[in-house]
C-alpha cells in the first residue's frame, strides 16, 4: 500500500499536478523593534517592508539637518552658491548649543566646510550659518524648508528651525523622513557620498560621525543621527547590497546602541527575505498589438517609466503579467498613446498595473491598405 502511494506522489510531480514553484513564499514576521516608530523600505520600488506608527507625529531632533543639507545641495546645484564661497559666522550661529563644529564668530568659513560640519559632525552652529547665508535669517530659512517639504510630499512635517532643537511646532513622521532620505540620495548623489565619511576635522578638532553602522557594516553609507531628551535616539540609515538599496528610519529608541541595533535588524530582514528587480525599462517592448489601416499591421507597446518590484526572495519566476489590449485599434497612432495595460500578479496579490503605450507613431496606410482593412473589419 505504501509503495502505491509513493508511485502516485511521483506521478503527481511528473505531470505538474504538484509543483514546488507554486508554493507561496514564507515570510517571517519583521524583527521586534523597541522604538516609537520605524520603517524599512526599498529605495527603487518604494515598497515598505516593515513598519510601525509611520504616520505618528514625532520630534525629528538633528534629523532636521537632512532638510538643511538638501536645500544647501539644491542651492549649489542651481548655482546660487558654490562650495568655495565664504560664509561670515554670526554671533547667533557661534552661540548655538548642542552639537557643534566649533566655528568662531566674525570669521569666514567655506560652504564646503560648513556642509561637511552639518553632515558629519551634526553641527548646529554650521546649520544656522548656512541657513542665514542662504535666507538672511534662520526663520526665513525655516519657511523655505517647509516649502521644500510640501514639494516633496512630506505632508505631516513642519520645521521652525534648521537644527532640530526642540519646539512644539517642529515635527515630522517616519514616513516623511524616508521620503526626504530618498530625495537626498536621488537628487544629489555626489553630496550624499559625504554621509559615509566617518570623521571630520575643523579648527584642529576631530569629531566622529555618530552613525555607528558606518564602522560595522560596509554596505551602510548614510544618513543621519538625531537625539534630544524628548525625541530619544533616532537614526535614518541607508545600505546598498548588490543592486538593492534599502532605507530605514528608527525613531525614539533609548540609546545610541539601540538605534544602531534596530537599524541593523531592519536591514537584515529586508536583505535576507526580499529582492528588488527592474521588471520593465522605459522604452522596452513589453508586447505588440494588431492595428488597422496603418502603414504597418502591428505596433510595439511598452511602459512610460522604469518599473522596480520588491518581492519575496525566489518569487521572480512566479510573477504573471496579464495583458489587456484595446480592441480594433485604428490609425493614426501617436507615440505614447495608451493602447492597453498590463497587470503583474504574484500569487493573489496585484503588484502593479501599468498603461501600455505605443513606442512609435503609425500614420495611415495607402488607399488600398485602408480599403482592405475596412473590409476585414466589416466581416470581423
Amino acid at each position: 500500500m505504501k509503495k502505491n502511494s509513493d508511485i502516485k506522489f511521483i506521478l503527481l510531480l511528473s505531470f505538474g499536478l504538484f509543483s514546488l514553484n507554486t508554493i507561496a513564499a514564507i515570510l517571517p514576521a519583521p524583527p521586534d523593534i523597541n522604538a516609537v516608530s520605524y520603517l524599512v523600505k526599498d529605495f527603487n520600488s518604494g515598497r515598505v517592508l516593515a513598519e510601525k506608527n509611520i504616520d505618528q507625529r514625532v520630534e525629528p531632533a538633528s534629523l532636521t539637518k537632512m532638510m538643511t543639507t538638501y536645500i544647501v545641495s539644491n542651492e549649489i546645484h542651481e548655482g546660487s552658491i558654490n562650495m568655495e564661497e565664504m560664509v561670515l559666522v554670526s554671533e547667533k550661529a557661534w552661540r548655538m548649543e548642542g552639537s557643534r563644529m566649533f566655528i568662531e564668530v566674525g570669521k569666514e568659513v567655506s560652504v564646503e566646510d560648513l556642509l561637511r560640519g552639518v553632515i558629519i559632525q551634526s553641527g548646529n552652529d554650521a546649520s544656522v550659518a548656512l541657513a542665514e547665508h542662504i535666507a538672511g535669517t534662520e526663520e526665513v530659512f525655516a519657511a523655505i524648508m517647509n516649502q521644500y517639504a510640501a514639494r516633496l510630499g512630506m505632508n505631516d512635517t513642519n520645521f521652525v528651525n534648521s537644527t532640530g532643537l526642540p519646539d512644539e511646532n517642529h515635527y515630522t513622521t517616519a514616513r516623511d523622513l524616508a521620503t526626504l532620505a530618498e530625495a537626498i540620495i536621488r537628487d544629489h548623489p555626489d553630496i550624499y557620498e559625504w554621509h559615509s565619511i566617518k570623521e571630520f576635522t575643523f579648527n584642529d578638532i576631530k569629531q566622529p560621525n555618530r552613525n555607528l553602522l558606518l564602522w560595522r557594516d560596509d554596505s551602510v553609507d548614510g544618513i543621519k543621527t538625531g537625539h534630544t531628551e524628548n525625541a530619544g535616539y533616532c537614526l535614518v540609515a541607508s545600505a546598498k547590497r548588490n543592486d538593492m538599496r534599502v532605507i530605514s528610519v528608527v525613531m525614539g529608541t533609548d540609546g545610541m546602541e539601540s538605534r544602531a541595533r534596530a537599524s541593523s535588524s531592519l536591514f537584515g530582514y529586508a536583505f535576507r527575505f526580499f529582492e528588488t528587480h527592474k521588471y520593465y525599462s522605459k522604452g522596452e517592448q513589453v508586447t505588440s498589438t494588431a492595428i488597422w489601416k496603418g502603414e504597418t499591421d502591428n505596433v510595439e507597446l511598452g511602459v512610460e517609466n522604469d518599473l522596480w518590484l520588491t518581492i519575496p526572495r525566489g518569487q521572480l519566476k512566479n510573477i504573471q503579467p496579464v495583458v489587456e489590449l484595446n480592441q480594433n485599434i485604428t490609425v493614426p497612432i501617436s507615440m505614447n498613446m495608451v493602447l492597453g495595460n498590463v497587470n503583474l500578479i504574484l500569487e493573489d496579490e496585484q503588484l502593479a498595473t501599468l498603461s501600455l503605450i505605443a513606442l512609435d507613431a503609425v500614420p495611415e496606410g495607402g488607399i488600398i491598405k485602408r480599403i482592405q482593412d475596412e473590409i476585414k473589419l466589416f466581416f470581423q
